[in-house]
C-alpha cells in the first residue's frame, strides 16, 4: 500500500531543534564525530531533554488525538543512524509519535524535503536553513539558546508571519531597497488590486489554514501577519490573502516600528 503525506501538515525538524543535544553537539563540533557517536550509543536508553521546538511539536501532534492523522513530524537530521535510534527512543519516552526519520551522517539533509512533502523545515543548523530557503523550501532557524516557550496557551499554537519575502515574494521589498519608501508606497498603491506573488512561507500558511479549518475542538491555530508595511501599502497585502482565500487572526501593519514588543504583547513571542 502506498502511503501519502499530501493531506497532512508535514513538519520536518532536526534532532537539535526537537531535543537538547548541545552537550553531545559540542563533542561533535570539537572534531570528534566518533566520540559523539559513542556517547549517543552509551545514552541510547537515556532520553534527551526537550529542546526549543519541543513544546510546539507536542501541541501540533495533539491535533491527531482524535484518531485522525492531520500532522506528521519527521526527523530530518545530520545525525548518524545510531544516534537516530536515541532520537526515536527519546520521542517514545516523551509520548511523541515519531514514525519517520532521515539521518544523513553529516550531509546536508534539505534535499529530502521535496519527497517528504514538507510544509516547514525547522533546524538548529543555520547553513541548512539558508540552503533550504535558497532551494525554495519554507525553513526557519531554531535558536537553541532562546528562552523556552511559555505555557500560557496550552491548547493553542500561535505562529506569526512577516509579509514581504516571507508570505509574499520580495518583489515589493526590492523596490523599497532600491528606490526608498516613497517609491515603495507609490508602487504598492498602483498595484493595490494586483495580488503579490507567493513567498517561500505561503505553503506553510496554507497547511496551517487547512489544519485550522479542521475544527479540532481541543486545539486551535492562531496566525498573525506582522509587517513593516503601513497604510496605504496594507491594502495589497490584505487583498492578496483574500485572493488566497486565507484569513489570519491578527494583522499588524507597523509602518517600520520594531516588532518585538508587539509580538510579546500579543503572545506570539514569549
Amino acid at each position: 500500500m502506498t502511503i501519502a503525506l499530501d493531506d497532512k501538515l508535514v513538519v520536518a525538524i532536526s534532532s537539535r531543534a526537537l531535543f537538547d543535544l548541545e552537550e553531545e553537539n559540542r563533542l561533535f563540533e570539537s572534531g570528534d564525530p566518533e566520540g559523539y557517536m559513542r556517547v549517543q550509543l552509551q545514552r541510547l536508553d537515556t532520553p534527551a531533554r526537550p529542546g526549543i521546538a519541543h513544546a510546539m511539536v507536542r501541541k501540533l501532534l495533539r491535533f491527531n488525538e482524535d484518531g485522525v492523522e492531520r500532522v506528521e513530524v519527521v526527523i530530518l537530521s545530520r545525525n548518524d543512524p545510531v544516534s537516530g535510534m536515541r532520537i526515536f527512543n527519546s520521542g517514545a519516552a516523551q509520548a511523541l509519535r515519531l514514525e519517520r526519520g532521515v539521518f544523513t551522517q553529516g550531509r546536508a539533509p534539505f534535499g529530502y524535503l521535496r519527497p517528504l512533502r514538507a510544509d516547514i523545515f525547522l533546524s538548529a543548523n543555520a547553513d541548512d536553513v539558508r540552503e533550504a530557503l535558497a532551494a525554495g523550501f519554507p525553513a526557519a532557524h531554531v535558536m537553541v539558546d532562546a528562552a523556552p516557550a511559555s505555557d500560557r496557551y496550552p491548547d493553542e499554537v500561535r505562529i506569526a508571519f512577516d509579509g514581504d519575502a516571507v508570505l509574499f515574494s520580495d518583489q515589493a521589498e526590492q523596490v523599497f531597497q532600491k528606490k526608498g519608501l516613497a517609491a515603495f508606497q507609490r508602487h504598492e498603491q498602483r498595484k493595490a488590486d494586483e495580488p503579490l506573488p507567493d513567498g517561500p512561507f505561503k505553503p506553510f500558511l496554507v497547511a496551517l489554514h487547512r489544519l485550522q479549518q479542521a475544527g479540532v475542538p481541543h486545539m486551535r491555530i492562531r496566525t498573525a501577519l506582522v509587517t513593516a508595511r503601513g497604510a496605504p501599502a496594507h491594502r495589497r497585502a490584505i487583498q492578496t490573502l483574500m485572493r488566497w482565500n486565507i484569513r489570519v487572526d491578527e494583522a499588524m501593519f507597523l509602518g517600520g516600528l520594531p516588532k518585538g514588543e508587539f509580538l510579546r504583547l500579543s503572545g506570539f513571542l514569549c
